[in-house]
């Protein structure tokens, strides 16, 4: 039964890494890619029903994904889009459960509002993975960017604290608006006090503890777990535990973490987040089966019908959320109006149409008792299971296939080019600075007496040069355009000379194996270096 079980786990990641190859090549986001051949595969005869426990999607893949998210993501462009990201990650989520609850409750027959609420709080949060993986390669404005992926870090946690509290109005009956309102502010705080306190521990044992890169590596998966399970113990947001306690690590991780450990965190977590991603994303197509199979009560004609003007629903919500979030409060406050710049009507359609749903959504459906307090069959549990299933499979084909047409048609393009430009050659300049006052100041003797010292002085010397001369006309010659492709191209040209050679000492034993690593590595750092 074991082997039965790891066997199926290895063909699972087995696929899941030819199908990621197959969506690069076919130029298609490998969320989208995977959901539909997981649908597909189900429908093969034979194919062993996989089912996906929610206990496991919220302990084992959730915590990791959020702390992933919350690591590549820059502290200070989050608090700067903080309003937005705020009106999306937690006001849009009511709304949209407040919304689909009424909507519910017209549509379906005998569905409470107790049980709208429910579906709302489940399908409210778009997916921070399928929202970033369809648009990485897309050039769009840094701000839809930076909001959507700030948004994903914080809806999961309004809309499963929206999640319990309608559960529990479902089995029990009864719902007290002022109470639950207070319980959601002590939830929501209390998880991110855990969260920090958690991640200050964290801190302290990285920074003052002799830790290996080896060790580094493995505090990193221990702790949004130890987050998630603390915060879950004491019955608060495990979700805003991993985000606070993410964000506030990756903000001091410069204090932490020495080069070799960066490097085997990056690769660790590049792995770890590409396996999980891909296992969720198909076993949500795997899952079709399962839920047709649950459907009693209902015709597969009615629920598709409800299905999809659920779906429709929730795009339009969102849609009619964000245009007034992105332009009343500019209206209100003059503060806003100076301190942002005012999105255009293609960027907030464009964030409004990016709300695609992912793994949380269907965790929180499977997560919905059979039974209520009194044995009974909890009411429309296989529906609101099918629902979700359909609003992510809609959400992620339609919307996630029409991104590139769509900003396309809107004449959307990445408007930072040249402000990247300008601040990279800012950083440049400034890093050259500081490494020539530095030699400058150290070694002035070793300057004049040794040509070695000399020629590294000159050409921070030079760099300086060139900088300042590109930053002052602001355009470069063609000349200085083509210098650094091909200049760039020559060394990457040497380190694959290098490479060669070393294969060649392996295969005639000219050095020992263990040296020949050690070059490797170093040109292994030296080509991630180029290519960066």
């Amino acid at each position: 039964m074991m082997q039965d079980s790891l066997l199926l786990v290895l063909c699972l990641l087995f696929v899941i890494s030819i199908l990621t190859m197959l969506s690069s090549k076919l130029k298609v986001a490998y969320p989208i890619f995977l959901v539909i051949s997981g649908l597909l595969i189900s429908l093969i005869p034979g194919i062993p029903h996989i089912t996906l426990d929610p206990d496991l999607v919220f302990l084992i893949f959730l915590p990791p994904l959020l702390y992933a998210a919350a690591w590549n993501t820059s502290w200070n462009d989050f608090w700067k889009f903080k309003r937005p990201i705020s009106l999306l990650g937690f006001g849009l989520v009511i709304f949209t459960s407040a919304a689909v609850a009424w909507i519910s409750n017209m549509l379906i027959p005998d569905f409470s509002l107790a049980c709208g609420f429910l579906l709302g709080g489940i399908i409210s949060p778009p997916d921070a993975v399928a929202a970033t993986s369809v648009l990485a390669g897309l050039k769009v404005p840094k701000r839809i960017t930076t909001v959507l992926e700030g948004e994903s870090l914080v809806n999961d946690a309004a809309s499963l604290i929206v999640f319990r509290f309608a559960l529990a109005a479902v089995i029990t009956g009864q719902f007290n608006m002022w109470e639950a309102t207070q319980t959601f502010f002590v939830v929501a705080i209390a998880g991110i006090l855990i969260g920090l306190a958690i991640g200050h521990i964290a801190y302290a044992m990285h920074r003052y503890f002799p830790t290996t890169p080896a060790i580094d590596a493995a505090f990193t998966l221990i702790t949004p777990y130890l987050m998630y399970i603390t915060a879950e113990h004491f019955h608060v947001s495990g979700v805003l535990a991993v985000v606070a306690g993410g964000l506030f690590l990756t903000y001091r991780s410069p204090d932490i973490f020495s080069y070799e450990a960066r490097i085997q965190v990056l690769g660790l977590w590049d792995t770890l987040v590409f396996l999980l991603n891909g296992i969720v994303f198909i076993l949500i197509g795997l899952q079709l089966p399962e839920i047709i199979k649950g459907m009693e009560t209902y015709s597969v004609g009615q629920a598709i019908s409800y299905a999809i003007i659920i779906s429709l629903a929730t795009i339009i919500i969102r849609i009619a959320w964000i245009f007034p979030g992105a332009y009343v409060p500019r209206m209100l406050f003059k503060s806003i109006r100076e301190k942002e710049i005012r999105p255009t009507w293609q960027m907030v359609f464009l964030t409004g149409w990016s709300g695609m749903r992912g793994v949380v959504s269907l965790a929180s459906a499977l997560a919905v008792p059979l039974t209520l307090a009194n044995e009974k069959s909890f009411p429309h549990r296989n529906l609101i299971l099918f629902i979700t299933f359909v609003v992510i499979l809609f959400t992620l084909v339609l919307q996630g296939l029409s991104l590139k047409r769509l900003i396309k048609i809107l004449k959307i393009k990445g408007d930072e080019t040249e402000s990247n430009n300008l601040e990279a050659l800012e950083m440049r300049l400034r890093l050259a600075n500081a490494v020539l006052a530095h030699i400058d100041n150290r070694y002035t003797n070793e300057i004049e007496s040794n040509e070695t010292y000399k020629r590294v002085r000159d050409r921070y010397a030079r760099m300086i040069e060139i900088t300042q001369r590109k930053l002052d006309a602001r355009e470069s010659t063609p000349e200085e355009q083509n210098f650094l492709p091909h200049y760039r191209q020559m060394l990457l040209e040497l380190v694959e000379v290098r490479r060669r050679e070393l294969n060649h000492f392996r295969h005639h034993n000219s050095y020992s194996e263990e040296l020949i690593r050690e070059r490797e590595y170093e040109l292994d750092l030296e080509e991630a270096r180029l290519r960066g």
